[in-house]
């Protein structure tokens, strides 16, 4: 099964570049679809938008704000899920380790205390 491609998204500035060239008459619609490889309706889309002024800069400002607030969740989130980590990790209790003195073997932990004498009847 082969994966569908995705569409591709155009910058507002190069929509606004390419339809003030389009309405001054440095290039022509055909021109403009061969060359950036754009249908025909998406360019009589952006021209509309154009002309009605619905095609402005605010727009990319919009788009780039809520990128940088989906941005600012995500890392909010795993600070969160960090600090909660953190907590846990300063809340379980730590194997003690043996000082230089005592005798402590990986396998079997420290040595068994000594005894204060003999087992009494």
């Amino acid at each position: 099964m082969t994966s569908r491609n995705s569409y591709r998204r155009h910058s507002t500035p190069f929509k606004l570049q390419l339809c003030q060239e389009i309405r001054s008459g440095v290039i022509g619609r055909r021109d403009a679809q061969r060359s950036h490889n754009i249908s025909a309706n998406l360019i009589q889309l952006w021209l509309t938008q154009f002309d009605r002024g619905q095609l402005t800069d605010e727009e990319a400002e919009a788009s780039v704000i809520a990128e940088y607030e989906i941005r600012i969740a995500a890392l909010e989130r795993k600070v969160g899920q960090l600090t909660m980590d953190l907590d846990l990790a300063k809340k379980t209790p730590r194997m003690p380790t043996a000082t230089f003195n005592e005798k402590s073997s990986v396998i079997s932990g420290p040595g068994p205390a000594p005894s204060g004498g003999g087992a009494k009847s």
